[in-house]
């Protein structure tokens, strides 16, 4: 039977006595999830110049580099301490290349970085139901992009806990950490974000007509 493989925080304990092999496991035990969520948040703009892995790669050593000061410390749970360094790297970018060639003086708060549009097709997707028939196929495909559409018209907080929930695929108490309310309101705001959602849907299709 193969052994199983030590949890983060087996691995963060191993790490704060000195491990210097439970440092790299802990950080490669999250490549993943940070490739998905920097793949996710990467401005479009950029990609001609940027790689994901590069940022990915970045975040990483500079991780490496506080991790000490993480462990006296520990200010989040480890996974969105090493995400919240992630989108400060893709808020600084996007502040260097997009802000940087509208000339632009204002200041992009982190929060405000934009959701590309394919990740919000991804996110249609993971929000509606699949079906093999080919007639459900093509009423599918029509719902998705229904479904982008009233997506990028939610509100940003709205549409923020839904990307958080069912494209980064945080846990609750995740997304509690990273959106700094408990998760009992993390709750209520994924169930109020989902209303409108469907409100946004419903409107969508009264215009539409029959």
């Amino acid at each position: 039977m193969t052994p199983l493989q030590p949890d983060t925080e087996e691995l963060l304990r191993q790490a704060g006595q000195g491990d210097p092999n439970a440092r790299a496991r802990l950080l490669a035990r999250h490549r993943a999830r940070l490739r998905k969520m920097v793949s996710c948040r990467l401005d479009r703009r950029l990609a001609a110049r940027i790689d994901s892995s590069d940022v990915v790669q970045d975040v990483l050593a500079e991780a490496s580099q506080k991790l000490g000061r993480y462990l006296r410390d520990r200010p989040l749970p480890f996974f969105p301490w090493l995400r919240q360094l992630a989108w400060e790297r893709l808020a600084a970018l996007h502040r260097r290349h997009v802000q940087a060639q509208k000339r632009s003086v204002r200041r992009e708060e982190p929060r405000a970085l934009t959701l590309p549009d394919e990740s919000a097709v991804e996110l249609a997707g993971r929000l509606v139901a699949r079906d093999s028939s080919p007639s459900q196929r093509l009423l599918r495909e029509e719902l998705l992009e229904r479904m982008r559409r009233a997506l990028l018209r939610l509100p940003e907080r709205d549409r923020e806990v839904l990307v958080l929930r069912h494209l980064e695929q945080l846990s609750v108490a995740e997304i509690a950490k990273v959106l700094e309310i408990s998760p009992g309101a993390v709750k209520v705001r994924h169930l109020r974000a989902l209303e409108r959602l469907r409100d946004q849907l419903d409107e969508a299709r009264g215009e539409e007509g029959p």
